[in-house]
């Protein structure tokens, strides 16, 4: 007997669904994509359960007539190609044929189409890819699809679902590209029977933000442009300024001939752009549109058609790198010449410009800490710590902030100390063990920079990061006593606004962060107060905290309880030391020296603070005088 056999076409289909369809925001982007090629001008979603129970489509398009409908649904039947040399001049989204029918087989399908100059519409009810009833229905001219129960009949993929807030959130993230990618289109996007987005058609970009996302967010972006009419591409969109940023990646959008894509490149591009203008660990916010020649990009190298490839791909990262920073530095030219009353003809160059606009610059953006270090370094702070017996500063300190190329070394010894060190390779740094290190074998020799310590020691020298050694203290403090930790209350509660799927995420959460110390509740549909925060997190912006919960919830969205709490109780106690430590840039008395190391000698994990940054290093007199071609024995 024949080992190899055929298999039925309806289980073929199944397998070949998993190409297609991974969850259900696979199958709301085909929905949509057919849509959008249908011309349709309205397109109403409706989702229940994070898309596992129901996707339901709505749209005013051009329809299908009843042989199109049925053949709709057969595997890799398509009305936008012919041949393979078709793909060069694909202008529309579906074109191999085999979303529907890879949809229908994993699912229950219900879909009712007409046709403009038709009397009646056709309904076709599917399961397992099979067209279980056909009937001519009266109904409105487009497309109205219902998809239910994905994987019902496929459990081993069903298991594997996230669950329906994650899901959710994807939907959300997945829709608002659409809404940028055709302004022209009414976009509404329902889930659970609540009404999420309504976005009409708007002429401008600018005003579909202030749709999706919302009005202070829209006047704090820039415009950018480029084009290459040799290469035949141009770059369009908006970017935030430098008082906009995010905790993670979900609010950059980069779209290819308005195909919203995952590119690594394109976003590194953007990144470079900012670079020196966003804190670690931050991103903006950007919609990049690039527009290309058909016949120089090939969008069918992925599945889903989530990833292209560009024929002119450098060419295009560096322009978006060039338009970022253009536009970056035009609007801080634009804003300090308002700020000195100069005219344009005397506008300064862009490096002198913001050493002038540096300090004005880190007062408006609370997110780079001013407004929390001369709070917390206040007499009336200093008071509050004594009893712990944390390290204190004397005087308060404002951040510098600089973008200019003639302060890069100021960041070489930050380099220095997050890696090998860039101008001195023949150096060698060896971590040595701390226990060695007493108050009274220890001579503070000074500070460099106001940020690292020098100390003298029988070994030779030791150099101190001294934010991130009082980090590591405090970490460990925290950790210890997190289930004492003192709260404060707020006189005035904190409103936040949330999006949809921001605020589905974080409501289950809400108990478990009140036994962190911050108490909040939900207030109204897309908003929370916060009425408590811990002692140590109460000047920082509390938005930006919360911001940052989400984005630990997502990133720990596959923990169970337990293993997230333990994981969100180390993010926080990390905050907490991040913000109440000394920060670079304070000067520190022999006496709070000598007590840091105590204290530091006491710290299990003394090598790195809790971002995984070293505390300090150690060069032994032997380095020292071989760098000076010294005979270390004489």
């Amino acid at each position: 007997m024949s080992k190899i056999k055929k298999l039925p076409l309806n289980e073929a289909k199944k397998i070949a669904a998993g190409e297609v369809v991974e969850r259900p925001s696979n199958i709301l982007k085909e929905l949509i994509e057919n849509s959008i090629d249908a011309q349709a001008k309205s397109i109403s979603v409706y989702i229940k359960d994070g898309g596992k129970k129901l996707i339901h489509l709505i749209d005013d398009g051009c329809g299908m007539s009843k042989e199109d409908a049925i053949l709709c649904f057969e595997h890799h039947a398509t009305s936008k190609i012919k041949t393979i040399d078709d793909l060069d001049k694909i202008y529309t989204y579906g074109f191999r044929g085999e979303a529907l029918s890879s949809i229908s087989s994993i699912s229950k399908v219900k879909l009712i189409t007409k046709e403009a100059l038709a009397n009646l519409g056709t309904k076709l009810i599917l399961e397992d890819g099979v067209i279980k009833k056909e009937e001519s229905v009266s109904a409105n001219v487009g497309t109205d699809i219902c998809i239910e129960e994905i994987f019902y009949n496929v459990p081993a993929r069903l298991k594997f679902l996230k669950k329906s807030e994650t899901e959710w959130r994807i939907i959300s993230q997945l829709f608002q590209s659409y809404c940028f990618a055709y302004k022209d289109i009414h976009f509404k996007l329902f889930h659970d029977d609540n009404l999420v987005f309504n976005c009409p058609a708007v002429q401008d970009l600018k005003d579909r933000i202030v749709q999706v996302w919302n009005l202070q967010l829209s006047e704090n972006v820039l415009p950018i442009s480029y084009a290459d009419d040799k290469l035949g591409f141009s770059i369009e969109g908006y970017i935030s300024n430098h008082q906009i940023n995010q905790f993670n990646k979900n609010r950059i959008y980069s779209f290819v001939n308005n195909r919203w894509i995952r590119n690594f490149e394109i976003s590194k591009a953007l990144l470079m752009g900012y670079q020196n203008v966003l804190p670690f660990g931050r991103f903006p916010v950007a919609i990049i549109s690039i527009k290309v020649n058909p016949a120089d990009v090939d969008i069918n190298v992925h599945p889903r058609k989530e990833e292209v490839r560009l024929l002119h791909s450098s060419k295009i990262e560096k322009a978006i790198q060039f338009s970022v920073k253009k536009a970056l530095e035009e609007n801080l030219s634009k804003q300090l010449n308002r700020k000195i009353n100069i005219l344009p003809a005397q506008v300064l160059p862009f490096e002198q410009s913001l050493q002038l606009y540096a300090s004005d610059f880190d007062n408006e953006n609370e997110s780079f800490g001013s407004a929390l270090d001369k709070q917390f370094f206040s007499a009336a702070k200093q008071s509050d710590f004594k009893k712990d017996n944390l390290l204190k500063v004397e005087q308060p300190f404002t951040p510098e902030f600089n973008l200019s190329q003639d302060k890069l070394n100021d960041y070489e010894m930050e380099e220095l100390f997050g890696g090998p060190p860039k101008k001195i390779e023949t150096l060698q740094l060896s971590q040595v063990s701390i226990e060695k290190v007493k108050s009274e074998q220890v001579k503070f020799l000074g500070q460099v920079k106001n940020t690292y310590l020098l100390i003298e020691n029988a070994d030779g020298l030791l150099v101190i990061d001294q934010h991130a050694a009082h980090e590591s203290v405090l970490f460990d403090l925290f950790s210890k006593q997190f289930d004492y930790l003192a709260t404060v209350k707020l006189v005035f509660p904190h409103v936040i606004n949330l999006q949809e799927s921001e605020i589905n995420g974080l409501i289950p959460q809400l108990s478990l962060l009140k036994k962190y110390g911050i108490e909040a509740e939900r207030f109204g549909a897309n908003q929370i107060i916060i009425v408590a925060t811990p002692v140590h997190l109460k000047d920082i912006s509390l938005d930006d905290l919360v911001m940052e919960i989400i984005s630990w919830l997502h990133e720990f969205e596959n923990l169970d309880s337990e293993k997230l709490e333990i994981e969100l109780s180390r993010k926080l106690c990390a905050q907490m030391a991040c913000k109440a430590s000394i920060k670079a840039g304070d000067s520190v008395t022999k006496e709070q020296v000598e007590q840091l190391i105590k204290d530091l000698y006491k710290v299990e994990n003394r090598f790195t603070c809790p971002h995984g940054r070293p505390t300090f290093w150690s060069l032994s007199t032997g380095d020292i005088e071989k760098r000076f071609k010294r005979d270390y024995k004489t």
